[in-house]
């Protein structure tokens, strides 16, 4: 009686995945949203090198599978589709803590690779099967075994790009107008696809196969060809950037072989006046004479410190560099001392650069009207309470300068040419704000203004 209870079930259940019955189709393929976006994350994070932990993808699958379940159940086709197009480089940004324009990309890769597989291998299984669309997609069988190819086929190529380590880097290198660019194209790429393929899916037993496969190529190559152009424009910027370092670190080495020329050169000078000064016992011009020679010898010491390998990071060697050379032209002694990976700085590199040139401007400023003109500069990691430093200080000739106004847009202490200071520390300002793990403290000394961002 068991074995018959048994065996009448597996056949009523065979009849009904047989049957034609596209509601239970379609209630049927609500889990496998779980596999498919499994299978989506495993291909993005490949190939465009995302770091997320198990916790991370599990709680994006989570919400993925809400909201698809809600939109097949409740929102008719193709606006549930477009709704979900929408939300979804929305959550990939919040989840795994990644750029908009690298969300958005996120989205296309696997989008792209289910639209040309459907549209390929669609119609191959309707001929093999002989069957009609409205067959394949209304008789739960079918639908189940069709999707189930495509995430194999899928879970296939995420193993092919991950053995031969694929992956685009391009997008960590563009500039912001070429990812604007990338971010306008790969939306309405992205609405082309979706509207043509529920065109050809709605359309295919009308078809030719022909037709099918000239359309999914046009798309690969539309996107190929858009991110290979991109690529290129890239290449040549970064490779312009890379002229322009080596020429400040050229400038920066002619100034260091003209110092180290001096120095050789006054040499026996320098032996002679110490040997002065020690066979008259006086000490103190000896004293008086040693600290001018390490001034000196610091200039050389700067210099040294000024190099590509010391200063990792193209952004922040350019902007030391330039602001170096320029503060060299004024008569200003720049100290410099780096003591960090400056590409593990916990912020935006374009908003560090952005602070340390408003900040070294106004140093440089302030102390080329000092008698003694000297900018000092500071980065490193304060490892007592897990914090990165960026330390600047100056001498300055105003003495009553407000250091709780300075931060205010407009304010200057100067009597001329109001409207064009301020500005920048107003900046400064605002990157502050967005940003809850800097903190920017200003302090002041009888020889010394001081600006100490702190980066947590």
């Amino acid at each position: 009686m068991e074995i018959i209870k048994i065996i009448n079930f597996i056949m009523n259940f065979w009849l009904a995945l047989s049957t034609e019955n596209e509601e239970l189709a379609k209630f049927i393929l609500l889990p496998f949203v779980i596999i498919e976006t499994a299978v989506s994350v495993l291909l993005f994070s490949s190939i465009l090198n995302i770091k997320s932990t198990r916790k991370q993808k599990l709680y994006y699958i989570f919400v993925i599978f809400i909201i698809s379940t809600l939109s097949n159940l409740f929102i008719p086709k193709p606006f549930g589709t477009f709704m979900h197009m929408i939300l979804t480089p929305i959550l990939i940004m919040l989840f795994f803590k990644i750029s908009f324009l690298k969300s958005i990309i996120a989205e296309i890769i696997p989008f792209v690779i289910i639209a040309l597989l459907e549209n390929i291998f669609l119609r191959i299984y309707l001929i093999v099967f002989n069957i009609t669309y409205e067959v394949a997609y209304s008789i739960p069988i079918y639908r189940i075994s069709f999707v189930l190819i495509i995430y194999l086929i899928m879970f296939l190529l995420y193993k092919i790009f991950y053995h031969f380590n694929f992956n685009i880097n391009i997008l960590d290198n563009m500039n912001l107008k070429n990812k604007r660019t990338l971010i306008i194209n790969s939306i309405l790429g992205l609405i082309t696809i979706a509207t043509q393929f529920y065109l050809i899916v709605f359309f295919n037993d009308n078809l030719p196969l022909f037709i099918v496969l000239l359309s999914s190529i046009s798309l690969m190559a539309y996107f190929i060809i858009s991110i290979y152009s991109l690529s290129r424009t890239t290449k040549l910027e970064i490779t312009t950037r890379d002229l322009e370092e080596t020429k400040l670190y050229n400038q920066s080495l002619i100034i260091l072989h003209e110092s180290v020329r001096d120095f050789k050169h006054n040499f026996n000078n320098i032996i002679q006046a110490i040997g002065g000064y020690i066979d008259n016992k006086d000490i103190d011009g000896l004293s008086k004479y040693y600290s001018q020679l390490v001034v000196d010898c610091q200039r050389v010491n700067n210099l040294t410190t000024l190099n590509p390998e010391t200063i990792n990071n193209p952004a922040i060697y350019g902007i030391l560099a330039s602001k170096y050379l320029k503060a060299d032209e004024l008569g200003i002694q720049i100290n410099l001392e780096v003591f960090l990976n400056l590409n593990k700085i916990n912020m935006k590199i374009y908003e560090f650069t952005t602070i340390l040139g408003i900040l070294l401007d106004n140093a440089i400023e302030a102390a080329s009207k000092c008698e003694d003109k000297i900018v000092k500069v500071e980065i490193r990691k304060d490892f007592n309470v897990n914090r990165q430093l960026l330390i600047i200080s100056n001498t300055y000739t105003n003495k009553d300068v407000d250091i709780d106004k300075i931060f205010e847009k407009g304010y200057t202490s100067k009597t001329k040419d109001k409207n064009s200071h301020g500005l920048g520390l107003s900046e400064v300002r605002q990157i502050l704000k967005k940003n809850k793990n800097l903190n920017l403290y200003t302090s002041k000394d009888n020889t010394f203004f001081h600006q100490q961002l702190e980066i947590y």
